[in-house]
């Protein structure tokens, strides 16, 4: 069976939770940029930390106010620490593609999740793909390229090797939206698998930054590193920020909209993240918007837009 052929209950709360997830998500560019700039913390050892610190700010409250969303069935594990593995890999490749491409093209790279995930969303797990999902993936891929000013000449002075890896960053957050919707399928609540995707990746990231020989771009060159912030207690707090707000309210609420969405909408809904990125640097660094990143930012509302018109068309004549 096609799965939405009729509408799921919640769905309003889907296009909600997607939407805040772009709020909360857009904030990270802010928290890493002051890491980066005052700590200079390599890429691969703050993405390790950030994912330490969402599991040490769950754990307790979990606990505490809900202990059964610590529980993860034996039979569910090799799902998730797969599922942790496309969440580590999906770090490191943004991270990678950026040190390649630059942060304007990566960030169109990634993107390209959007397309993925609406095209594999069909082929796997047989989401809908209308006419109505075409059109919000073309407004949606063409919106981020100009928010992130790629029109601009020299913005795509990649290589091959560049692109290749930015596209495979996009093709692992498409793998990353996927998976999401095939736990929620699997009975898991979105914040339970949140913990345990961020432990594994954590896990994973470690892993990484311990591995001897030439380093990975952005990560550890030795053991030690991984204290990059030593006795920096602003720097730790900074991290734990990050964590805690952007990574915790983003990904967890991205989790719930997976839970009540198809997983090629709620992508295409987060994709407004770059607009949002746009706008808190504009009220907080002063960074002001351009004309060609305005007209970018209504083509991503454009595919919002789009979407949510036809979902409550079919909903009214079901």
């Amino acid at each position: 069976m096609l799965e939405n052929q009729t509408p799921r209950p919640g769905q309003a709360r889907g296009y909600a939770a997607a939407v805040s997830a772009a709020i909360f998500l857009s904030t990270t560019a802010i928290f890493i940029r002051c890491l980066t700039l005052a700590y200079a913390v390599p890429a691969l050892v703050l993405a390790f930390w950030r994912d330490v610190f969402v599991v040490i700010a769950l754990v307790p409250v979990f606990a505490v106010f809900r202990p059964r969303l610590l529980r993860l069935p034996a039979r569910l594990l090799p799902y998730m620490i797969s599922y942790g593995l496309v969440l580590a890999l999906f770090n490191s490749l943004w991270t990678l593609s950026v040190s390649l491409n630059g942060a304007a093209v990566a960030t169109v790279l990634a993107y390209s999740s959007g397309a993925f995930t609406a095209i594999l969303g069909r082929l796997l797990l047989e989401e809908r793909l209308g006419a109505a999902k075409v059109v919000a993936v073309a407004l949606s891929i063409t919106g981020c390229a100009l928010v992130a000013g790629v029109a601009e000449p020299g913005s795509w002075r990649g290589n091959l090797a560049g692109a290749s890896v930015g596209i495979a960053g996009g093709l692992s957050y498409a793998g990353y939206s996927l998976m999401g919707r095939s736990a929620a399928d699997r009975g898991l609540d979105p914040w339970t698998t949140l913990l345990y995707t961020f432990g594994f990746a954590a896990l994973f990231l470690f892993i990484v930054n311990c591995v001897p020989g030439a380093p990975l771009p952005g990560s550890s060159e030795t053991l030690k590193d991984i204290l990059w912030l030593g006795s920096s207690w602003k720097g730790w707090l900074l991290l734990f920020l990050l964590a805690a707000i952007p990574t915790v309210g983003g990904f967890g609420l991205y989790n719930v909209s997976l839970s009540l969405l198809p997983s090629s909408v709620a992508n295409l809904i987060v994709s407004l993240e770059p607009v949002f990125t746009a706008v808190t640097a504009y009220i907080l660094l002063g960074e002001r918007l351009t004309s060609v990143q305005l007209a970018g930012g209504a083509a991503i509302l454009g595919g919002v837009i789009v979407l949510r018109l036809f979902e409550s068309r079919r909903s009214s004549v079901s």
